[in-house]
């Protein structure tokens, strides 16, 4: 017996399917919303991690440009170029004392941080210690100050450029530098004095000094002499005696030394062997050897302010 025309669904059954339909549709609606929260929120995440972690590593990196040798060399050359303007006097002078003087910032800080210029504001205590044989008004072989600087990357491409602020107590003493008078010839045996007394090595070529003599005995070879402080040293025995005891002093410090006082020996060392071969007699190389003696005491005592 037929119940009604073919193709048709009862009532019931089409209620049943709607509601699954329903149930599916809401079911996908729901999946559909959770997939994509779960994308931005990943997303977001993503972002926000990668804006830390810029945020961190390129303030970090920046602020070590503050306490940088080559910052500090930098600053070095603008001072003394500074000087020179205030002066009126010869920048290539001003430039060659720059060489041999040395600039360091006692705890330097990072005080503002621009990520678009990468550009970095420093503020520090500068100590600027002279070359040996000057000084400025008032007989001081040092100066110091708290300066702001500012360092980005140099629009050339060569390295960073460094602007000086707040300078004055170093620039304006340093305009009145002035050379030391040649002080009274030293004795004959070599003498560690406790104040140091250089003499400035006089400007010109000078001959060099005759063949090294078979009586000096300095801490080095004198059959590999190269330099015009070290054929003076195997020529003279009273030098060649201050370098002995120089070195046996070097060398104990550099055995005792931490990793801050080795680094400092180490880079003063350059500075004192260069001026030592700029001399142009005896008395400048044994006040250099003198000077040098109480440099490596003071930065083994903790005295050091160069």
């Amino acid at each position: 017996m037929d119940d009604g025309p073919r193709g048709l669904e009862s009532p019931t059954r089409r209620k049943g399917i709607n509601r699954w339909l329903i149930v599916a549709l809401v079911g996908a609606i729901a999946a559909g919303v959770l997939l994509a929260s779960t994308v931005w929120d990943n997303r977001w995440r993503g972002e926000d991690k990668s804006v830390a972690d810029s945020s961190a590593t390129k303030p970090a990196s920046m602020e070590k440009w503050c306490g940088a040798q080559a910052t500090y060399d930098a600053m070095k050359r603008e001072l003394f170029r500074r000087a020179a303007q205030v002066r009126g006097s010869d920048e290539q002078a001003y430039a060659r004392l720059s060489d041999f003087a040395l600039l360091r910032i006692n705890a330097p800080v990072a005080s503002g941080i621009d990520d678009q210029l990468r550009s970095v504001t420093c503020n520090g205590t500068a100590i600027l210690s002279l070359p040996p044989g000057v000084e400025v008004a008032g007989g001081r072989k040092s100066l110091s100050g708290d300066v702001e600087y500012s360092i980005q990357p140099a629009a050339d491409g060569t390295g960073n450029a460094v602007r000086l602020g707040n300078v004055d107590a170093i620039v304006v003493p340093l305009a009145t530098i002035t050379r030391i008078a040649a002080p009274q010839p030293a004795p004959a045996a070599p003498v560690v004095e406790n104040e140091v007394t250089d003499q400035q090595p006089q400007g010109g070529e000078q001959p060099a000094p005759a063949p090294a003599p078979q009586t000096a005995n300095p801490s080095f070879n004198c059959a590999n002499a190269r330099t015009r402080g070290e054929i003076a040293i195997c020529n003279s025995s009273a030098l060649a005696a201050l370098d002995r005891q120089m070195a046996a002093q070097y060398n104990a410090a550099v055995s005792q030394a931490d990793s801050t006082q080795r680094g400092l020996l180490e880079r003063t060392r350059s500075r004192f062997l260069s001026y030592r071969d700029r001399c142009s007699n005896d008395q400048c190389i044994a006040n250099t050897y003198r000077s040098r003696m109480s440099e490596i005491g003071d930065i083994m005592a903790g005295r050091w302010r160069g």
